[in-house]
């Protein structure tokens, strides 16, 4: 489908929001009141998909435990979320950086500057999926309207490449939408009609958010519901660290420190050290042979 065939004005993120018709006569509070409310929906919205985002975690898992890829593409406001989900993985849960990336239409510039015309671009698209997708990775498009150009193209080069592919939109799946999983979340117009980044922005955020804890969480890359491979690179990630360490560890801080600096660097590396009073070498192993599970390292240890 050309963007001159798409028929925007049908779209629900393109109505306008009778709730917000006297929006320019409001006052600050009745603005704040209102958006509130409305934002409201945008939850409500990606409650009545989870069925979607669950299927759409149990094929990034899959794809992943393959040794495979996870990608997300997308314009604008949406793909900027597609780029700040990417950037968060490495310092959350311990990633390579080339695990989960992103691309977005017009390029690294298009992250600080908008660059509208970019979303129609359907040949860049298709060649920035084809020149670093490959089988067996995942591509979730990030589109609110659900018909971008540069969504639609990147999701079609994906599925010729053999990859897997996701659509995330804020209006119901359009007719012809070819993606393994849909994830539509509805959450209605926006309060300034047609501006995106505001419930279909915070309804995308909840998804993507959704899909990578879900994704790394199954993966073993959170042990509980903490961040056990978090990179300690700042002054308050060293302090969370250590205090993770001496939670899991049941040991008293000094020795978390210890255990840290002996870790060199890896909390779950340090937190078998600190529980067992292992050299790194030795919990490294145990933890390799745990296939990685902290959580299956420490019953390993415990046994023996």
């Amino acid at each position: 489908m050309t963007p001159s065939r798409i028929r925007y004005e049908r779209l629900a993120t393109e109505q306008a929001n009778r709730a917000s018709r006297a929006l320019d006569r409001l006052t600050p509070l009745r603005i704040a009141l209102l958006m509130n409310r409305e934002d409201r929906r945008a939850v409500l919205a990606v409650a009545r998909v989870r069925r979607q985002i669950a299927a759409a975690v149990e094929t990034i898992v899959a794809a992943l435990r393959r040794r495979g890829r996870l990608f997300f593409v997308g314009a604008g406001t949406s793909g900027r979320l597609g780029v700040l989900e990417a950037a968060e993985c490495p310092p959350t849960f311990g990633t390579p950086r080339r695990l989960v990336q992103a691309i977005i239409a017009g390029g690294r510039a298009a992250v600080f500057r908008s660059r509208e015309g970019a979303e129609d671009d359907a040949r860049a698209a298709a060649r920035a999926v084809g020149t670093r997708v490959r089988p067996g990775d995942v591509v979730v498009g990030v589109s609110a309207s659900g018909v971008t150009p540069f969504v639609r193209a990147a999701l079609a080069t994906a599925r010729r490449r053999g990859a897997r592919t996701v659509l995330v939109a804020c209006n119901p799946p359009p007719r012809g939408a070819r993606a393994d999983v849909v994830i539509a979340p509805a959450p209605g117009p926006e309060v300034l009609a047609g501006s995106t980044r505001l419930k279909a922005g915070t309804a995308t955020k909840l998804v993507l958010n959704t899909l990578t804890t879900a994704t790394m969480a199954r993966l073993g890359k959170v042990y509980g519901n903490r961040m056990v491979d978090l990179q300690p690179r700042s002054a308050k990630l060293r302090e969370r660290a250590v205090r993770l360490i001496a939670e899991i560890a049941g040991v008293r801080l000094p020795l978390a420190r210890r255990a840290l600096a002996e870790s060199d660097g890896s909390v779950r590396v340090a937190i078998v050290i600190a529980r067992y009073g292992l050299s790194r070498r030795r919990a490294a192993r145990v933890l390799r042979d745990a296939g990685g599970s902290l959580r299956g390292a420490l019953q390993r240890a415990r046994r023996k």
